[in-house]
């Protein structure tokens, strides 16, 4: 780190922006600014918007990059008028004002598109990019990857080099070429994970390359990379021991949450100082969803609540991202009011909360809404390149709505459709792989097909590989009643007991509490007074202490059928009261 050797504050500024102390350089040139008779030159102001934007002053941001682009016009300065100008145009994109952007945009492309080749022209080329992939044409945002890459390796600047890496990634995943994509992606990510960039790119490169692995459902990456990023984004370590250090204690639980046990190590010094990150939320938003899928909820929760409240203003998906999360891990834990709340927040942000807003009604007996909610999500999600995990999502919420509502073509549409996108996408995607094995096995299992735990010992494998610990007990229970179909009463003891097991673990009480219901179960040939399968379920929830609205939170019924079940579980065993059902279930076995 460089010592600053002058006493002019524009000086210090520029000497503490050169080594990213974005607080020191605002607050001198904030200071220097204010005074009536100094002036900023335009390179100035343009710092000084950097270093505004890296405290948190993201109006004032605005404002001097539109004061340093007057002054690089009044300079005929074209490069620097053009490169102010996709500045403002990203930030206010960023700030949800899409008219300014796009003026901005076309007057970045009028001061460098007729210029001889220079760095800035980068930027115009990444936007092409991306515009082209939005509309479809691969081949388009290939070439102006491919355009920027040249300029990039011609001015020798790391940044926009690995900045063209994951454009081409970026390019390449859209148009299907998974494998060529994550390669790309790899090769930016070595310049970030070896300190070779600036904080800027450093902060853009992760939280891009979190949002393509998850959208590309390749989770090992997202693991990988979500630690790494929240490493660099946190404060440098204070000589605490490990065990010690909440941040050396999140990544722990973090890399072994789904077994619940790991040796904290403390996190690299990062490279922009503690409090000038406004990359910290983002990238703590991500960590929010690997943090979920490994079972670690109450972490995920707790990172939740702090993402919404680092995640800069021109950034707000993260939170709605976040407040999505978290209610995901509500409604599985039974907290069907808290996610309610929690999803209703991700929709104020701009986020469809979907399929987790369709499971919620499905667990409050509302199935109609369920099918609507779901079915207009993917309607409006019908291009598979873009976000392949979250279309899987939606089509395995499909597949499981359809088989409470008794839609059995429904699910098996669904099924199939799952299937189809997991096997089109270039490589072995094990996620994928997992969510279509597990809604094949379920829809073959309500059809009585022999065949079903062929799907869901290859879904079991899968979750369990990945590591993902809520699915493959979700995906024990359709094993135990397949194997109870075809006889085998001890595998689906055996299956219930893990399943129960991680249930409680996990804090998911509504599916603890029907793994524990279905444990005593039996074969339907040994149930007493005639008693179906479901009948059985509902005394056994009735005996462990349920109500009506506790047994179809358990059973993702509604009440009304909970009461029908009830009357013909009383006329079956002759009793009037629960009191007299539950002394009947412990008599005999049930309980």
């Amino acid at each position: 780190m460089s010592v600053p050797t002058t006493t002019d504050p524009v000086g210090r500024a520029r000497d503490a922006a050169a080594r990213e102390s974005w607080a020191e350089a605002y607050q001198l040139l904030h200071a220097h600014d204010r005074h009536p008779t100094r002036g900023l030159t335009a390179d100035d102001l343009s710092v000084l918007a950097d270093a505004a934007w890296w405290s948190g002053h993201v109006d004032e941001s605005v404002t001097a990059r539109l004061r340093a682009y007057a002054a690089y016009l009044a300079a005929d300065d074209h490069r620097g008028a053009g490169l102010a100008s996709w500045w403002l145009y990203y930030e206010y994109a960023g700030l949800g004002r899409p008219a300014a952007a796009a003026g901005w945009l076309h007057r970045a492309r009028h001061h460098l598109e007729d210029l001889p080749d220079c760095p800035e022209q980068c930027f115009l080329e990444m936007t092409a990019a991306e515009e082209a992939s939005a509309r479809g044409d691969h081949g388009t945002a290939l070439a102006a990857t491919r355009r920027m890459t040249a300029l990039a390796l011609a001015c020798g600047s790391p940044d926009l080099l690995a900045l063209s890496r994951q454009a081409e990634s970026r390019a390449l995943l859209a148009a299907g070429r998974r494998t060529e994509g994550l390669a790309l992606l790899d090769d930016a990510m070595c310049a970030v994970s070896a300190g070779e960039l600036s904080g800027m790119v450093t902060g853009w490169l992760y939280c891009l390359a979190l949002t393509q692995c998850m959208e590309a459902a390749d989770f090992a990456r997202a693991v990988e990379w979500t630690n790494a990023a929240m490493e660099w984004c946190a404060p440098p370590w204070t000589g605490r021991p490990p065990d010690e250090d909440p941040t050396a204690t999140a990544t722990a639980a973090m890399t072994t949450a789904s077994e619940e046990s790991a040796a904290g190590t403390a996190p690299l010094p990062m490279t922009v100082p503690s409090g000038e990150n406004p990359f910290r939320g983002v990238c703590r938003a991500h960590r929010v969803e690997v943090l979920d899928l490994l079972g670690a909820w109450a972490l995920a929760e707790a990172e939740a609540r702090q993402a919404c409240r680092e995640v800069p203003v021109d950034c707000l998906e993260s939170a709605a991202a976040a407040y999505y999360a978290a209610g995901d891990v509500q409604r599985r834990q039974g907290r069907l009011e808290a996610a309610a709340v929690s999803y209703g927040h991700a929709h104020e942000l701009g986020r469809i909360p979907q399929p987790g807003l369709a499971l919620l009604r499905l667990a409050q007996g509302r199935a109609d809404a369920a099918v609507a909610g779901v079915d207009l999500a993917l309607a409006c999600r019908s291009d598979p390149d873009h976000d392949v995990l979250g279309r899987a999502r939606l089509l395995a919420a499909r597949t499981e709505v359809a088989l409470a509502v008794r839609d059995l073509p429904g699910a098996a549409r669904a099924a199939a459709d799952l299937d189809a996108l997991a096997g089109a996408a270039d490589g072995d995607v094990p996620l994928l792989r997992a969510l279509a094995d597990t809604a094949l096995g379920s829809v073959a299992l309500a059809e009585k097909r022999p065949g079903a735990l062929l799907p869901l010992r290859r879904a079991l494998a899968g979750w369990l590989e990945l590591r993902v610990p809520y699915e493959a007990a979700q995906v024990r229970m359709l094993l135990a009643a397949a194997c109870r179909d075809a006889g085998d009463e001890e595998a689906a003891r055996l299956e219930l007991g893990t399943a129960r097991a991680v249930f409680e673990r996990l804090g998911a009480v509504p599916d603890a509490r029907r793994a524990a219901a279905l444990v005593g179960g039996g074969s339907r040939r040994r149930l007493p007074g005639g008693l179906t399968a479901r009948e059985a379920e509902v005394l056994r929830l009735v005996a462990s202490g349920g109500t009506n609205k506790d047994i179809a939170r358990a059973l993702v019924i509604s009440e009304h059928t909970v009461a029908r079940h009830l009357n013909n579980i009383f006329a079956k065993l002759g009793v009037g009261s629960r009191a007299s059902a539950t002394a009947y279930a412990y008599a005999h076995g049930l309980v």
